[in-house]
This record gives C-alpha cells, sequence and structure tokens, in this order.
C-alpha cells in the first residue's frame, strides 16, 4: 500500500524576541533621563514661567557638580525685577546687598554644601509690569577657590537661567514642560510597534 507523501510546511524563522524591547527600553530610559537633566543640569531659578507685575516665590536651585564642597553662592538681581524678603536656609548665612535708594541688588549665600548634594534659596520678587525675560546670573564658589559663572547664553555650558513674564506664562511654559513627556510616550509607542512586528517566513 502506497503511503501518501508528507506534506512539509514552511517554518518559521523567530526574530530575536528581545532585540526590540531593549531597544525600548534604552530608548525610553534615554528620554526619561532628560527630564532630571532640564532642572538638575546647572544652577536654576524657579519657576520658569510667571506673570507681569506678580509676587512670585522664586527659588534659586543649586546642585554641586565637583568632588569639592560649594562654600558661596551669589545672585545677581535683574533690572526691573524688585526682591522683596527671603526665606532661611539652616546652614547658610545671607548677605544682601543694596544700592543707594535701598533696593535689593544682589544676596550672597555662604555655607558648604557637599558634593552630590543640592541646596534650595527661596525669596520673593516682584516680576516687571510689561512681558519680558528674565535672566539670572549667579555665581557658585567652591572651597578650592573655582568661580563658575552662571551668565551664559542658552545652551552654553553655563548658561543664565531664565524665566518668561508673560500674560500667558502657559503658552510656553507649559509646552517646555510636556516636551519630555512627549519624548516618553512617542518612545513607548515605538516599543508597542517593534513589539508587534510580524515574523517574517521563509520556505524549508
Amino acid at each position: 500500500m502506497r503511503r501518501a507523501p508528507l506534506l512539509r510546511y514552511p517554518t518559521r524563522r523567530r526574530s530575536a524576541p528581545y532585540r526590540p524591547l531593549v531597544t525600548g527600553i534604552a530608548t525610553v530610559a534615554i528620554a526619561a533621563a532628560l527630564l532630571p537633566t532640564l532642572s538638575w543640569a546647572h544652577a536654576v531659578v524657579f519657576p520658569k514661567a510667571s506673570t507681569p507685575g506678580a509676587y512670585e516665590k522664586y527659588v534659586l536651585r543649586v546642585p554641586n557638580e565637583k568632588a569639592v564642597a560649594t562654600t558661596r553662592v551669589e545672585l545677581r538681581v535683574p533690572a526691573g525685577v524688585r526682591v522683596t524678603s527671603f526665606a532661611e536656609v539652616p546652614g547658610w548665612q545671607l548677605e544682601i546687598v543694596m544700592d543707594s535708594a535701598k533696593a535689593i541688588t544682589a544676596a550672597i549665600w555662604t555655607g558648604n554644601l557637599p558634593p552630590h548634594r543640592f541646596v534650595e534659596f527661596p525669596f520673593v520678587a516682584v516680576n516687571p509690569k510689561t512681558d519680558t525675560r528674565i535672566e539670572w546670573p549667579a555665581y557658585q564658589t567652591y572651597a578650592d577657590s573655582e568661580r563658575v559663572e552662571w551668565t551664559g547664553p542658552e545652551g552654553s555650558k553655563s548658561p543664565a537661567s531664565v524665566t518668561t513674564v508673560a500674560t500667558t506664562p502657559d503658552a510656553e511654559g507649559g509646552v517646555t514642560k510636556l516636551l519630555p513627556w512627549v519624548a516618553i510616550v512617542l518612545s513607548l509607542v515605538s516599543l508597542g510597534l517593534a513589539m508587534r512586528k510580524p515574523e517574517t517566513r521563509t520556505p524549508a
């Protein structure tokens, strides 16, 4: 009795199952890393957006990016901004600099900020009454006498922090804050598409 010929089905060549996953995770990790970078890379004054004429509570955040302690931080008050008061910061001494009209022109904090730490200096200021960009010149001095001037343009190695003062600050500030999250969402979508990629078939 003749046997029926065996049917041979095409075999599937399975792609590396973890390659899309690893690529996607790496992409998400890079995008997530951008979040702290935006806020932590330099001496920054928050908030980054406010309204004209507002009595705003600002915070100067200074990280220690060296292997020696930060011992002195100076903030110059930009023209058109009127600083009214400061919060006490434990462990730091505050010196207020005024001009002949008794307007505050600078604040100098002295203390000790060890490596891998950050400190925040809160203060209240009155914004200019018109739309503008406030640039906050700051100076950071280390225990080895190195002095970093946070006064450069945006995108430079040591940029000055900038606050946008506008009648609708969320139009710029909100979009800027959302950009890193958009990057993460797009990365997750790409990851999902990569994992759903159909497997290729090759004839036997």
